[in-house]
């Protein structure tokens, strides 16, 4: 034989070989899987439950069954006492809540009239001040004005040695008129201030006023509620006299 007829047979051997080798993996690959079909466990139904039919006891007869007895028929006089006494605890309560915030707003009233008082105190000593203020400038102007006077200047510059009193005396003119225009400006503030201080005072004492009127008007309504309160409670009862 040639090489090539004996390489062509080998060629064929080996594809031989290599199906065989196929051939019997298949075959365990098969017999694999039918031993795990074999081995799965079998899903198997449940019983159904059947409930059992008590029909035919309950008519033959059987009373052990027990029966359920009727709910008591709610009194209803003891219901309207209940409500009754509810609605007296609810009326109490809101009365005590009431007097509760009347106090509250009473005592910051209180509160809001001393600082509305100090207020006015403070405000008084201070006009008093500026007034006094006043006082005293306006008795320095006077006494600038009549000091202004021609004769004035004059003689209050005769006593000075001097050749030129006329320019003496209008130093001292000069001197008094820069005076008197620096006490107008201070004593136009200090009015200014005080008409401002008299405004702030009126309001203050009509927020003082406003709050004594509240304050007396909550009194007032306090006796009134007690006087009512007092006359709608029944009189007591009179307690018996044992039988002599």
């Amino acid at each position: 034989m040639s090489g090539k007829s004996i390489s062509r047979y080998g060629l064929i051997a080996l594809a031989l070989f290599l199906i065989g080798g196929l051939l019997m993996v298949d075959s365990n690959a098969q017999k694999r899987k039918r031993k795990r079909r074999s081995s799965a466990p079998k899903i198997t139904n449940p019983e159904i439950y059947q409930p059992v039919d008590n029909t035919n006891s309950n008519n033959s007869g059987d009373t052990s069954t027990p029966t359920e007895s009727p709910s008591p028929t709610p009194d209803p006089e003891a219901m309207k006492k209940t409500i009754q006494t509810l609605s007296n605890q609810v009326d109490k309560l809101s009365d005590k809540l009431n007097q509760m915030e009347e106090s509250q707003r009473s005592m910051v009233d209180l509160e809001r009239l001393g600082r509305a008082e100090q207020r006015s105190s403070q405000l008084r000593a201070e006009q008093r001040e500026v007034q006094a203020k006043i006082g005293e400038l306006e008795v320095r102007l006077e006494d600038v004005e009549f000091a202004l006077k021609p004769e004035n200047i004059e003689r209050s510059t005769q006593g000075y040695g001097t050749t030129r009193p006329e320019e003496l005396r209008a130093q001292r003119k000069k001197q008094l008129e820069t005076e008197r225009d620096r006490s107008q400006k201070q004593l136009e503030l200090l009015r200014a201030s005080d008409a401002h201080l008299t405004q702030a005072i009126a309001s203050s004492d009509a927020e003082v006023d406003r709050l004594q009127k509240k304050l007396d008007a909550a009194d007032r309504s306090a006796i009134e509620n007690a006087k009512t309160k007092e006359l709608a409670q029944p009189p007591p009862s009179p307690t018996p006299t044992p039988n002599q």
